[in-house]
């Protein structure tokens, strides 16, 4: 792998891996236009460096939220320093969290052996479906009870972090993809579903990343630490600008925009990997 495809990579995990239209697909299909493996043992451990990358970006975008939760900001205090109950706290995090992460942990060989070309190109087909009728759905006002990321109950919390399964299960179904549209279907808004996706996404990527790098770790070498500390830095930088301009514009790009894109991309993906 060259300087060049290291950049090209970097971009593409650093623009996909957050907003709702699968990185898993778009670095198939990037890696098959370039003539690589994507399944090579080195390719994925680039894969896992830039993801952290991007997991840093989604870190310093939520500082403020993520201190609050570890109880350092004091954003969150009421008077006298008390934390409002009603406020989001680690308990929601751990509820959208733990799911995802028990199936992983007890299906990670059986979800491996489910990765392939025709799995991510009906997952991109399918995740567009659940977008728009969560789009739908969220759409009429009386469904949303959470219209702000602190109005987020329990219940929300664990609806949503059992739609995360589907994009474990699922390669190619989007984590964000499944999680906000889990959120809109259990009464979340729009925004807050994003946040809550975002917010949650640092730990469950940091725990798989991590896990991921105890075995690929041995290929952190002189000849690719180069490569990979440039990826890195790249998809960092391009993964905060995506999600600080997602936010800025998540009332002009709405779900069934991504959905439409997926099945585009669905469609080149065909094209250019089944055929």
């Amino acid at each position: 792998m060259d300087t060049i495809t290291a950049i090209i990579l970097a971009i593409v995990e650093g623009i996909t891996e957050f907003i709702p239209v699968s990185s898993t697909g778009h670095m198939i299909l990037t890696t098959k236009l370039l003539g690589f493996d994507e399944q090579s043992p080195i390719m994925k451990t680039y894969e896992i460096v830039i993801q952290l990358g991007a997991i840093l970006a989604i870190a310093l975008v939520y500082r403020k939220r993520v201190l609050d939760l570890l109880g350092i900001g004091r954003s969150n205090r009421g008077r006298g320093g008390v934390m409002p109950a009603s406020r989001l706290n680690l308990i929601h995090v751990i509820l959208g969290i733990a799911p995802a992460l028990a199936v992983a942990f007890f299906a990670r060989d059986f979800i491996k052996g489910l990765f392939g070309a025709t799995t991510v190109l009906w997952a991109l087909v399918a995740g567009g479906i659940l977008m728009i009728v969560a789009e739908w759905w969220n759409k009429r006002k009386s469904r949303v009870t959470a219209h702000e990321l602190d109005d987020l109950s329990y219940g929300q919390a664990l609806a949503i972090g059992l739609y995360q399964i589907i994009s474990v299960l699922w390669p190619g179904f989007s984590r964000s993809g499944s999680t906000i549209s889990g959120g809109m279907l259990s009464g979340v808004s729009y925004k807050a579903s994003a946040d809550f996706s975002f917010l949650i996404a640092i730990p469950i990527m940091c725990a798989a990343s991590g896990y991921e790098l105890l075995d690929s770790y041995k290929y952190f070498t002189k000849d690719t630490i180069w490569d990979f500390a440039i990826g890195f830095v790249i998809a960092f930088v391009v993964a905060y600008v995506v999600v600080v301009l997602f936010m800025k514009l998540i009332q002009k790009i709405r779900p069934t925009h991504f959905a439409i894109y997926r099945f585009i991309l669905a469609a080149v993906f065909w094209l250019f990997i089944m055929r």
